[in-house]
């Protein structure tokens, strides 16, 4: 499963922040007791990465409670990030792939889901786990009983549902009972000394007895104080609910390693490190956008109903059509929210759920076993995959049991059945019908947007509860992605703008340079994994970090059992009987091969990668000292071999262009040419303005409106300022999309620059003789991946000179990053 350029980004955040964490952890270790108190390393790592102020946590023991939160909307992917990030705490922050793992996530809904995706071995997310872990994954529920041994062998991964996460709930006060199975983990009864040494250590520890009893303080046998003992990393699955002053001090009191929340909308308290907008899933294809609403003022349900069942057999004859073409199967579905779905309230006088199938069935022919109710009573999807050709659902009626958690993809069409008023419960449906079929846009209009039907709403309040509901999926940001009408959605399709009247002699006639390979009779433009990846001489990679690697002696993980066990060899604890015995730990080198994958295409060249590694860490070290080290070893291995691969692929690209094999030319049928028309969504936009004259924009290459929802702030602020240049012509927005202008150096990802900008010729004011394609970066981006920008701008400055100067004399081609510190400098240095 591919990583989005947006979960890339995020990951490699992550990363930067472990790493620092670690640094400042070790530099924590190294105070005296007494100053330890003051320093508190988990905020020192946080302003190595970020701006924002860092909100302080501790756990149950006042320590210092490192944490993040992943701000992700509805459909980013939260649980694929969260896997991701849970390999990259093990690797770079725990330096082991065992451990205990504690996911709490606050719906019933939530929970059988991930307990799904996380227990089945053919799903992505689990299939990755394994990967990591070399198939020693272990998930389990609260009911079930795990040893010491386990999480000494194995990544444990216990899944929790705290509805409230307040010890006072009956529910989360079962995770404190003494309770049989957990023995193993504390000293034996009438052992008061060892007890008392495990409390001195955790002093937030359940107990039974006093001081003054005869055996003293005696440590429960409980799910609670296991966890609190193994400081386990904590996973909390939409944070926002667990801010309450129980749900927190019942999180932190887990004592956890570390912290990470996701959410779509973070409180303020939260240490938000990873912030995805909805216009990046918008771009990475995750999600359906424009959002139709069509607010009918029909009299009584029946004639919405009718109108959605006719649009979604619509929608399913375009799928087919697409499939027939694509080989991509999607079967759209509706979801129908009605009033009621009790078996006593048939007869409430309210729009049933038995009434619409009824209707379904009787009116609309529809074959009954196409429609599934889902309430708390009946639950006709439960086990069923609605993904598969198989499964024949279409309509799904319900009331509000799809509203958190819920996720199917071929989700296009809400029906909204209640009473005209109400306008709460659709909102929180609306995020139900947003994820994208395969996360991949299917070039037909229809089937890349959602459609809501609706009666008798008050279009004001309609949009604004709508906006809201977005907003609570962390989707604020295309709030303006709707449209509410009276008409067919099928008539409310994206319209198009073409370029300014003053502009118009340009139609046609804008082009840009592609990297084009020319090699026997191919001319083409150059492919990442074909042209760079396949051509990798990998005997030629150098392993200097690996022979300069630094391993230590480790402390395993029993040491956090709490028993006190410290031999410092790479041993770990199994429990036969009522005896302990040592056993050692074995070094798996499949597991790192399995790793490696990820960069190496090729299996065996993988295991040549790892053999080597090993081979040369083998000459310093031991064999207990590699399995003790083995998954720090991995990660840096890891870490190497993508700097190797993109310096070999940089290498191979830069043999290209001299071999003139790689060429960076204008050449019909492979240049960009500036479209003559763009698509804009048929509604109401707010246009770019600028806040001093409350004028649009009028420079912009492309007609009113230029809408505001496609720019950050740094990119707004440079455009109103290219707006003000005397010397500019047109300037256009370039957005990350496959019809915009992108360029493809030596790494995976393409780069699409903000903006294109012309400079008014000096012989012909109404011409241009110079094109300048601009990225915009914010200060704490001056990163390896704003470096790679710059250093493909540089080669692109460089063969534009030589090689378009021949063909375009006239013209001139310049690349450039510019940065949020320095962009009025910039931009006036290159109109000057």
């Amino acid at each position: 499963m591919e990583l989005k350029s947006y979960q890339q980004q995020a990951l490699t955040t992550i990363e930067t922040y472990l790493r620092e964490l670690k640094k400042w952890h070790e530099t924590y270790t190294t105070l005296p007791e007494v100053a330890r108190t003051a320093f508190d390393y988990s905020k020192e790592a946080w302003k190595r990465v970020s701006n924002e102020t860092y909100h302080p946590k501790e756990t149950g023991t006042g320590h210092s409670l490192p944490n993040f939160c992943i701000k992700v909307p509805t459909g980013g992917g939260k649980t694929y990030l969260a896997v991701q990030s849970i390999d990259r705490i093990q690797g770079l922050l725990h330096e082991r792939k065992n451990g205990l793992v504690l996911w709490i996530v606050p719906t019933n809904q939530i929970y059988r889901q991930t307990l799904f995706y996380l227990r089945d071995r053919t799903h992505p997310y689990r299939q990755f786990l394994d990967v990591t872990t070399g198939g020693r994954v272990m998930v389990i529920e609260k009911g079930d009983r795990f040893q010491p041994r386990d999480v000494q062998e194995r990544l444990v991964i216990l899944l929790l549902m705290l509805p409230s996460a307040n010890r006072k709930n009956k529910e989360t006060l079962k995770v404190f009972q003494d309770a049989d199975g957990f023995e193993a983990f504390f000293p034996p009864e009438g052992r008061p000394d060892e007890h008392k040494e495990i409390l001195n250590k955790f002093q937030n520890l359940d107990c039974f007895g006093s001081e003054e009893d005869f055996y003293g303080w005696q440590v429960k046998s409980s799910l609670g104080n296991v966890l609190r003992i193994l400081s386990p990393v904590i996973i909390v699955d939409e944070g926002q609910k667990t801010y309450s002053k129980g749900a927190q001090a019942t999180i932190r009191g887990f004592n956890p390693s570390i912290l990470v929340e996701l959410s779509a909308t973070p409180p303020q308290e939260s240490n938000v490190l990873v912030n995805i907008k909805g216009r990046e899933l918008d771009q990475e294809e995750m999600i359906k956008l424009d959002l139709h609403i069509t607010n009918k003022g029909s009299a009584t349900w029946h004639g919405i109903l009718k109108e959605s069942v006719e649009w979604r057999y619509e929608l399913e004859k375009e799928a087919l059509e697409f499939e027939a073409k694509n080989g991509r199967y999607i079967r759209p579905i509706s979801l129908i929210q009605v009033e009621r779905t009790g078996k006593e309230q048939i007869k409430s006088g309210y729009i049933h759920a038995e009434h619409v199938v009824e209707e379904l069935v009787k009116v609309h022919h529809i074959p009954r076993d196409q429609i599934a109710v889902k309430s708390s009573e009946k639950d006709d999807i439960e086990g069923i995959d609605l993904l598969s050709a198989d499964c024949p659902i279409r309509y799904i009626v319900t009331k509000q049991a799809l509203q958190e958690g819920w996720d199917c993809s071929f989700a296009y069409v809400l029906t909204v059945l209640t009473n005209p008023s109400s306008l709460t419960g659709m909102t929180q449906l609306v995020g139900r019908i947003l994820r994208q079929p395969h996360a991949k846009k299917t070039g037909y209009k229809r089937l890349d947007e959602s459609y809501v039907f609706c009666f008798q709403k008050q279009a004001g309040k309609l949009l604004s509860y709508i906006r809201g509901g977005l907003q609570g999926e962390g989707l604020g940001d295309l709030a303006h992605g709707i449209t509410v009408s009276e008409d067919d959605p099928g008539t409310k399709e994206r319209r198009l703008v073409g370029i300014r009247e003053r502009f118009k002699q340009f139609e046609g006639k804008v082009y840009l340079p592609q990297f084009i390979i020319q090699e026997d009779d191919r001319v083409e433009k150059i492919r990442y994994e074909m042209d760079l990846v396949q051509r990798i001489q990998w005997d030629r990679v150098s392993f200097r970090a690996i022979e300069e690697l630094s391993l230590k002696e480790k402390k395993m993980s029993d040491l956090e059992s709490g028993l006190g066990y410290d031999d410092g060899e790479a041993e770990v604890l199994i429990e036969t009987m009522s005896e302990w015995h040592y056993v050692s730990a074995h070094l798996d080198a499949m597991m790192i091969t399995r790793r490696l994958v990820s960069v190496v295409p090729n299996a065996w060249v993988a295991n040549e990668m790892t053999q080597k590694a090993l081979s040369i860490l083998r000459k310093q070290y031991s064999e207990e000292m590699l399995a003790a080290n083995q998954v720090f070893i991995m990660e840096e291995l890891l870490k190497m071999l993508e700097s190797e691969r993109d310096r070999l692929c940089h290498d191979i690209f830069i043999q290209l262009v001299e071999q003139g094999k790689l060429r960076f030319v204008l050449m019909e049928g492979q240049a960009y040419q500036v479209p003559k028309h763009i698509e804009i969504p048929n509604r109401n936009l707010k246009p770019l303005t600028d806040d001093d004259t409350g004028k649009s924009v009028q420079l912009s290459l492309f007609d009113d409106p230029v809408p505001e929802e496609d720019f950050n702030d740094l990119e707004r602020s440079v455009a109103l300022y290219l707006e003000k240049q005397e010397k500019l012509l047109w300037w256009y927005r370039n957005l990350v999309s496959k019809d915009y202008y992108a360029i493809q150096g030596w790494q995976k990802h393409k780069i699409y620059a903000d903006f294109l900008a012309t400079k008014k010729s000096e012989a012909n004011q109404e011409d241009y003789d110079a094109i300048y394609v601009l990225e915009t970066k914010g200060n704490h981006l001056d990163n390896p991946d704003t470096g790679y920008k710059k250093d493909v701008f540089a080669l692109c400055n460089k063969l534009s000179w030589n090689q378009l100067k021949m063909e375009f004399p006239d013209k001139k081609v310049h690349f450039q990053v510019i940065f949020e510190n320095e962009w009025e400098r910039a931009i006036n240095e290159l109109f000057v």
